[in-house]
């Protein structure tokens, strides 16, 4: 267990906010993360970070970050992870002893127990974010949800397919708002120095392999692709459950797809990886709001995504991406084909998604939305 780090006193100019999320470094995460960061320079707001433990956040790549993270100056504690009573007790003596004036749960059930304690500890503003439009709820964590929303100040989807998720849910929509999740733009400073013509004409899908992500209907889109005459090489990067890596290897190998499908795991230079190549592809069931998908725009890439929540109103349809029904191989293969036989239209719909990801989806832009939301409570 990683120990936390001393109390740190609260200036009376800024405003003391705890942001609880889990410690898998998920995509909830990396938007905690984000923030927490940025707010660091905030003369308004004061973050904190406080990890619920997973299995890996002792792994030493999981302690090197927490410790990079504390070396630029941010405050981060890890609770126990083992039982739900454990993670609460834990957090609501913190809260007790750090006293912020605002509890940001991140993703579920961290808003359940993250608020819960919030409450125990008499935090004075409590605030859900969710990150998916589809989650995990039962009848009792619905319920339990719902109580809690009616003693939290804001409840936070990172895209208006969320927010409205949680609007049917039976969340107070006069409290429920949309603030879209944002990417450190400057890592792809060097995109307009890679133009389409230039790149590899390959297909990149950055995910963790798990239920929620689509990677078997993208090998099955491959190898339709293969009977059409066009051998794109596809490269999927990420993690996540080695069971389903191990059914997309085998599905692969099935279709005898050879080298054409590199399973390149954690990758470590993703900007670069996209930069090189004309197209990214975002096979999925259900979103919050992507961040490859919008790493995926800045990076420049003509983008192909699933319809579902989450992803429509980032991508529009033969404006920025192409948008296919979801788990549906031939449509998603009718998709890369015309970028892969049509370059020009490959380089319009990367520059357009580009230009929307600048504008629209940069960590400032959402800390600057979150900020106004904190301060307005």
């Amino acid at each position: 267990m990683v120990e936390p780090l001393p109390r740190m006193p609260s200036t009376s100019s800024r405003r003391r906010v705890l942001h609880f999320v889990t410690g898998g470094f998920s995509g909830a995460t990396q938007v905690a993360v984000d923030l927490c960061l940025a707010q660091l320079n905030s003369a308004r707001i004061e973050p904190i970070l406080v990890l619920r433990h997973k299995r890996h956040t002792d792994s030493p790549a999981t302690r090197a970050r927490i410790q990079a993270l504390r070396d630029q100056g941010l405050p981060v504690h890890v609770v126990p992870g083992w039982a739900h009573f454990a993670t609460r007790r834990a957090l609501r003596r913190l809260c007790a002893e750090l006293r912020p004036d605002v509890l940001m749960a991140h993703g579920f059930p961290e808003h359940l127990l993250g608020r819960s304690a919030g409450l125990e500890a008499g935090v004075p503003a409590l605030v859900q974010v969710e990150h998916n439009a589809r989650e995990r709820y039962t009848r009792a964590t619905r319920a339990q949800a719902r109580r809690l929303s009616e003693r939290s100040a804001r409840l936070v989807g990172v895209s208006e397919g969320v927010r409205r998720q949680l609007v049917t849910l039976g969340m107070p929509e006069a409290r429920t708002m949309a603030i879209p999740n944002g990417i450190r733009l400057d890592r792809f400073a060097e995109a307009d120095r890679h133009p389409a013509d230039g790149r590899e004409p390959g297909i990149v899908m950055s995910a963790r392999f798990a239920r929620q992500k689509d990677q078997m209907t993208l090998i099955r889109a491959v190898a339709l692709l293969r009977d059409r005459g066009l051998r794109p090489v596809l490269y999927l990067a990420g993690g996540g459950k080695a069971g389903y890596r191990w059914w997309a290897r085998r599905l692969a190998s099935r279709l005898d797809l050879g080298d054409q499908v590199r399973f390149l795991g954690h990758h470590g230079d993703m900007p670069g990886l996209l930069m090189s190549q004309r197209i990214f592809v975002l096979a999925t069931h259900w979103e919050g709001m992507p961040l490859a998908l919008l790493e995926g725009m800045a990076a420049g890439c003509a983008c192909v995504a699933s319809l579902v929540p989450g992803v429509e109103g980032v991508l529009e349809q033969d404006r920025t991406g192409l948008l296919v029904p979801e788990s549906d191989p031939a449509a998603l293969a009718d998709a890369i084909e015309r970028l892969l036989r049509d370059p020009a239209l490959a380089a319009r719909l990367g520059a357009a998604a580009r230009r929307r990801a600048l504008e629209e989806h940069g960590v400032a832009l959402m800390m600057r939305r979150y900020e106004d939301m904190l301060l307005s409570l």
